[in-house]
């Protein structure tokens, strides 16, 4: 590469055009941030240029440099255009001319024309050089920018209506505000053009820029990702998104099409916009490309890793770039409706209930896994079925106050669990996979460890109010019928004690006993004395007794205003008291309703594997092939796993490695430990051919802890 040091006259002074790629982030830059701070810089050097004495031998007004840029020159015919490709500083360009446009539009209508004609020679080409009109502009932005880029530079008409918001239109109104407001046009004309004029000498030679010109054989995405990657600010998606085109346009490919059909959309405000990922906030699009990623990888990408490990993917991606683009805009459309998803749909009540109320965002990853297919792939009882095992599991683990770490990597091993087979028995697959949990990090609670909890525990103090409230209005969607009018319960309302808090002032006990006040106290926060009321009743029961003479008691203000099912049942099943046995009742009957709102599955039986049964002498009658005149013979040193597994009974097998290698009596070879090719392709490995031959799969192989699943492939079958 060549650098140099130049003015805007240097590098505009010609006829030229600077093309940023659409490939490129849109224009981003803010009057805070960078138009009043370059403003200020230029205002500045222009009051320099207006006091430096005149005449030769004056000390030179020292020059102001802007930064770098980034140019790619593009093989053009003869009698064409100079063309450079922007591949740094299209942001800085970009303003620049827009600061010279403003300032040309101002010098004509209140300067000398002269100097006019000198900063118009910046910022537009000859038309009579040009083979489309929009060459006449020096810079041309990416595609999303184009309109309001065209209209900006054109003096002789309004910004129309629909780009008066983009910041291209925004930038151009600050310059010509600021350099009107500066030269002051309604005071003396000598004056406010001897201002113009020091601003158009300033703006023409004494700002520099320093260009870097790649040369053929330069590589531009390795340059961009230096310059840009370590501690500019731009976006994991900007980074992505140039690698991509560049790939693009060194394949050869149709950029323009491809632009338009997969990425166009991703280029908006919605995915610039900040949302929550854990306790940060980060742009959308960079969150989907996180959990995209985990999606892909089948492990945990860490923020800061997302551009480098996505680089790492297109390295060694097994489809072509075309399709990799495609399959990136079709899952972000699918994360781009999460929000807007039928309340009523599983995957809508799943995405309030635990993405949003049980703020567990470690199962995006599976959840973006489970809506990307089509449903002749996975059905949608299949998906449904499994987003429900996963909300049971998550919402059981929440009631019964288990702890919520390291569910990332749960995740992570069920998505393992899924990839392989495929989705068209995903339901069933995830719930096994949570259903075999055992460690206490991982364990799907039974009923009677929910009950148990349920039974005494606070949970109005134990559980955040969000996931509190969302147990609640489960239980009031349970209970509106569809004899009524399908609404489900209301969000945002809050939790209420029907026993109050300060129950001593209006709810005394007969017992004067310690131990049963303190037995009150805990009774009052337990799942039976909670209920839902909207935000403007709740202070208005407070501590009011149930009932009273004058009808001001809890129970009339709940039959009074509130239209919730809870409440109505509460309100008939109890007309003159609500006792600390109708709370145990109360909480008993409760816990039912979740308990069968979230089943869970009853345990499968493990398959038996005995430690002589590794033993192929030992662990079996030698299968008799005349009786399966199907089964293919197998030879080979895998032969003693394949007989082996021939005369297994069961469908599934969990072994692991150490105990494969006791039954073929000889060690795995180490990329086995190190590939899952190795398992899973039958077709170049012997160890695959022998298990396919056996009549079985390898299934859910674990590298990390040394594991994996046999499943006899007829089984499987029917399965699916």
């Amino acid at each position: 590469m060549q650098s140099h040091t130049h003015t805007p006259a240097a590098i505009f002074g010609n006829q030229c055009r600077y093309v940023i790629p659409l490939f490129q982030r849109p224009y981003v830059w803010t009057r805070d941030d960078q138009w009043a701070p370059l403003w200020d810089d230029v205002r500045t050097l222009a009051e320099r240029v207006l006091e430096a004495p005149p005449g030769y031998g004056a000390a030179p007004v020292p020059p102001h440099f802007l930064g770098a840029i980034v140019l790619d020159q593009q093989l053009v015919p003869a009698g064409f255009l100079t063309v450079r490709h922007v591949v740094d500083g299209q942001q800085r360009l970009t303003t620049l001319q827009l600061l010279l446009d403003a300032a040309q539009d101002v010098t004509e209508r209140y300067g000398n024309m002269l100097d006019a004609e000198r900063l118009k020679m910046l910022v537009l080409n000859q038309p009579q050089v040009t083979q489309h009109p929009d060459e006449v502009f020096k810079v041309w932005p990416t595609d999303r920018d184009q309109a309001a880029f065209r209209a900006a530079m054109d003096n002789s008409t309004a910004m129309p209506a629909e780009l008066v918001d983009s910041r291209i239109s925004q930038a151009r109104a600050f310059f010509v505000d600021r350099i009107t407001e500066w030269c002051e046009p309604t005071g003396d004309p000598d004056k406010a053009a001897a201002r113009l004029s020091a601003l158009a000498q300033a703006l023409h030679a004494h700002l520099k820029l320093v260009v870097i010109d790649l040369e053929p054989g330069d590589n531009a995405q390795v340059i961009f990702e230096t310059l840009n990657h370590r501690g500019a600010p731009l976006l994991a998606a900007d980074l992505v998104k140039n690698l991509l085109f560049q790939r693009a346009q060194a394949e050869q490919l149709d950029v323009g099409a491809i632009y338009s059909q997969h990425w166009a959309p991703l280029d908006t405000d919605y995915w610039r916009e900040l949302t929550a990922q854990g306790r940060l906030y980060r742009p959308r699009i960079d969150v989907f490309l996180n959990y995209w990623l985990t999606m892909k990888l089948l492990r945990e990408v860490p923020s800061d890793r997302i551009f480098i490990d996505f680089r790492d993917h297109v390295a060694t991606a097994p489809v072509a770039l075309p399709g990799l683009m495609a399959e990136l805009a079709s899952d972000a459309a699918v994360f781009s409706t999460l929000d807007a998803l039928p309340a009523s749909s599983v995957p809508g009540r799943f995405y309030y209930r635990v993405i949003q109320a049980l703020d567990t965002r470690a199962v995006m990853p599976v959840l973006l896994w489970l809506l990307r297919w089509p449903g002749d792939q996975l059905p949608v009882e299949q998906r449904d079925k499994a987003l429900n095992a996963i909300e049971s599991w998550l919402v059981r683990r929440t009631l019964a106050r288990l702890t919520g770490k390291n569910i990332n990597q749960t995740i992570l091993e069920l998505l393992k669990a899924l990839e392989r087979p495929g989705p068209a028995s995903a339901g069933d697959r995830t719930e096994q996979f949570l259903a075999e949990q055992r460690s206490d990090a991982r364990l799907w609670p039974d009923d009677d460890l929910v009950r148990r909890s349920l039974e005494s525990g606070p949970v109005y103090t134990a559980l955040l109010r969000a996931r509190l409230r969302m147990v609640l209005e489960a239980l009031e969607d349970d209970l509106r019928t569809d004899y009524g009018e399908g609404q489900p319960a209301p969000r945002r309302l809050t939790v209420e004690h029907i026993l109050p808090q300060a129950w001593r002032q209006n709810w005394p006990i007969a017992s004067d006993d310690v131990s049963a006040s303190l037995d009150r106290d805990r009774l009052v926060h337990v799942l039976g004395n909670l209920t839902l009321v909207s935000g403007r009743l709740n202070p208005a029961l407070s501590n009011r007794p149930w009932t009273k003479d004058d009808g001001a008691g809890k129970r009339d203000y709940l039959l009074e205003h509130s239209s919730l099912k809870l409440n109505a049942k509460v309100i008939k099943e109890h007309p003159t008291a609500w006792s600390d046995d109708d709370i145990r009742a109360r909480t008993a009957a409760l816990t039912e309703r979740l308990l069968a709102l979230w089943p869970r599955p009853s345990t499968p039986e493990p398959i038996p594997v005995s430690a002589s049964a590794f033993d192929p002498q030992v662990g079996g009658a030698e299968p008799d092939d005349e009786d399966d005149v199907a089964a293919p013979s197998h030879t080979g040193k895998y032969q003693r796993l394949w007989r082996w597994l021939r005369a297994q009974e069961g469908d599934r097998i969990e072994l692991a490695f150490e105990q494969v290698e006791q039954i073929l009596d000889v060690p795995l070879p180490r990329s086995a430990r190190v590939h899952l090719t190795h398992w899973y392709g039958y077709e170049g490995t012997a160890l695959g051919r022998a298990i396919r031959d056996a009549g079985w799969r390898a299934s859910g192989v674990d590298l990390v802890e040394q594991r994996l699943t046999f499943v006899r492939a007829d089984a499987e079958t029917e399965e699916a």
